[in-house]
Formats: structure tokens, C-alpha cells, sequence
């Protein structure tokens, strides 16, 4: 493909006081083999030297656009003002997250795949991550798939492609049509998003690992990780859109099942004596749904624990033993700010973990 045939691609960073990875993610994008795109750099207030990183890159190339906020957002705010920011002539959009980066041909391939059919939204590949090769599950094929089929692939727990805002390309009239483009009020937000788009467009995914997401730094998600917020997320994902997706008893036999899976986990939590915050951060993840902490059936759902702890006394004590291991090896709690947190802005009050750090 020509650079007169290539279509503009917008590229963003949110950012805020991650000097330690912003030039690598900067790098990474101006080495792509794809060359048609806009680079949008979006300051959230930073004071560790980032900005002065991000205004070096610009002077160096003209397809880098600088833009400071001049109050602190929140993180989901930052993404969407962020997004507000691309061109009206770019087809494709990619978040490249500020301690995060991409491989050369990440763009390339992600255009080419989009550029199958018109009728394609989103866009996805595996991703690295704690050396670890994400996004497996999904049939190889080089045609597009259906948007509804990939949705039930990942309800019915075959498949998670979508990453994190590094790993997927989004069609740039989707964001343009519906500001502010992630809904502040959901957990996790971005991969809400990718459901949202799957019930009207197409999916591509290229079975190759085009990017690479930081797992050793300090932020919110891993702040929040001994949680086990991917539990909640499974729970909160599939109640949300089964019904969507999947015919009704289909629908209504995998809620069930998946409510018994999370209460099993609750009750497993409750015996292991798990702190306030962890409670705190379940309860808020159900309220994203309307829902209470359902007590009755989680109370049921220990007493069968108990009942099978007694009668298992050797697995008893093995669990015993790692639940202690586990304690002594805790991390502390870090407030920094990285996508996919986990509680809204809007009860970010409640727990000593906060999005207003962010990238």
C-alpha cells in the first residue's frame, strides 16, 4: 500500500508522570512501517519530566501533535478528552498507552485487516505481557468474522481478544459518533466498549503479537490485582450482555452458572478473612450492575465450602498453608494510574486507590 493509498491512521498517549516509559512508547510508534498517521500526545498535568520528553518528539517530527490540559482528569476522562482530539479525516484510531508500546508493523497489519470490508469495527491481535502471549482462543481465518460470533466466543469463556486499549484498533467514526467514547460509570470500561461494538460490526484479528504491555510498573491495576478483579469482571461482562448475544436459555444457564462460579470465589475470599478493601471493591464492581452483594447466597455458598473443607482435611490444611504463604508475600498497595482499574470515578472516595494519577 502507497502513502497516497494509505489511509490516516490517529495514534494517541494519554500521559501523565510516566517519563520512565514515555520515550519508549514514542520510539515505538514512530518506528512503524506504516507512515500515514497522525501522533497525538495528550499531557495530563504531568511533573516528572514528561512533558519536556513529549516536546522533544514534537520537534522532531510533524506528524506529533502536543496538547496539555490545564487541570488534573481523571483517567477515563483523560482517554476521552484524548479521543476528542483526533481528525476528522483519520479512519482508524490506536491507543498507544504511555508504558506500553508497539512492534514496526502493528499499524500496518491492523489497516490491512481493516481494510477486508467496511463493515469491520474493531480490529485486535495478541499481545505480550509479563511474557506471557495473550489473546489466544480465536479460530484462524483471514476473513472477518461475524461481531455477535466473537462476543459469544468471549461470554462462553473461549476467547479474550480485546487486551487492553494498546492491543485493538477502533474505526475513527465510532469514536466520533458517540462522545465522550468510554462510559465513565462501567468498570471496565474499554473492554464495554469492545461488547458495544461487537453487536453492529465485524471483527478482525491478526495472529500475530503486535504489542507489548507493561506489567512491572506501579499503578492502579496493579494496585488492585490482589483483588482478583478479573473474577468481578467475568461476573459483570456476562450478566451485562449474554442476553445480547446468546439465545435466552443459553443466556440464563451461563448467569447462572457464573454467579456460582463468583460466589464460590467470594466464599473462598470470606474464609481466608479478606480485608475491608477487598470487600469494598467487589460491592462497588456490582453496583456498575445495579446489583447488591447478594449475602443470602453467598452465606449458602460458604456453608458448602465448610461442608467440603470438612470433609477434605488434607486439602484443608494445604489451603491453610498457602493462604498464610500468600499473606506474607502481599504487595502494598500503589496509587499510580493505569487503564482497566477497576472502581468509578465517581466512588473513588471509598478506597485508597484513585484514577486521578493516570497516564
Amino acid at each position: 500500500m502507497s502513502m497516497v493509498n494509505q489511509p490516516l491512521v490517529s495514534v494517541v498517549t494519554p500521559f501523565h508522570n510516566t517519563a520512565a516509559y514515555l520515550a519508549e512508547c514514542i520510539e515505538s510508534v514512530l518506528a512503524q512501517t506504516y507512515q500515514n498517521f497522525e501522533y497525538i500526545l495528550v499531557d495530563n498535568c504531568s511533573t516528572d519530566g514528561s512533558t519536556e520528553i513529549a516536546e522533544r518528539y514534537m520537534g522532531r517530527d510533524p506528524r506529533i501533535r502536543l496538547i496539555r490540559w490545564r487541570a488534573l482528569l481523571s483517567q477515563v476522562q483523560n482517554y476521552n478528552r484524548s479521543l476528542e482530539e483526533i481528525s476528522d479525516t483519520s479512519k482508524y484510531c490506536k491507543i498507544v498507552q504511555a508504558d506500553d508500546f508497539v512492534f514496526p508493523d502493528c499499524l500496518h497489519l491492523m489497516v490491512e485487516a481493516f481494510e477486508q470490508t467496511e463493515s469491520i469495527g474493531l480490529v485486535s491481535s495478541y499481545d505480550l505481557k509479563a511474557g506471557l502471549v495473550r489473546g489466544s482462543g480465536i479460530p484462524y481465518q483471514t476473513a472477518p468474522f461475524s461481531g455477535k460470533e466473537i462476543a459469544k466466543l468471549c461470554l462462553m469463556g473461549g476467547a479474550f481478544p480485546f487486551g487492553s486499549p494498546t492491543t485493538v484498533m477502533y474505526r475513527s467514526s465510532l469514536i466520533r459518533e458517540r462522545q465522550p467514547f468510554y462510559d465513565e460509570s462501567l468498570l471496565h470500561e474499554d473492554t464495554e466498549k469492545c461488547m458495544q461494538i461487537l453487536e453492529d460490526w465485524d471483527f478482525a484479528f491478526v495472529p500475530q503479537v503486535l504489542s507489548f504491555l507493561r506489567a512491572d510498573n506501579d499503578s492502579i491495576s496493579s494496585a488492585v490485582r490482589n483483588f482478583q478483579p478479573d473474577q468481578l469482571d467475568r461476573y459483570i461482562i456476562v450478566h451485562r450482555h449474554a442476553d445480547k448475544f446468546l439465545r435466552r436459555a443459553e443466556a440464563a444457564a451461563l448467569k447462572k452458572r457464573v454467579k456460582h462460579e463468583y460466589y464460590r470465589f467470594l466464599s473462598d475470599s470470606a474464609l481466608h478473612l479478606r480485608e475491608a478493601e477487598f470487600w469494598t471493591y467487589h460491592r462497588l464492581g456490582l453496583k456498575t450492575l445495579n446489583e447488591r452483594m447478594d449475602w443470602r447466597f453467598l452465606a449458602q455458598s460458604i456453608g458448602r465450602e465448610l461442608l467440603w473443607l470438612a470433609v477434605n482435611p488434607g486439602s484443608t490444611l494445604h489451603r491453610i498453608v498457602r493462604c498464610a504463604r500468600r499473606r506474607n508475600n502481599t504487595p502494598a498497595a500503589s496509587a499510580g494510574g493505569s487503564k482497566n482499574s477497576g472502581i468509578p470515578d465517581g466512588d473513588r472516595e471509598a478506597l485508597p486507590l484513585s484514577r486521578a494519577a493516570n497516564r
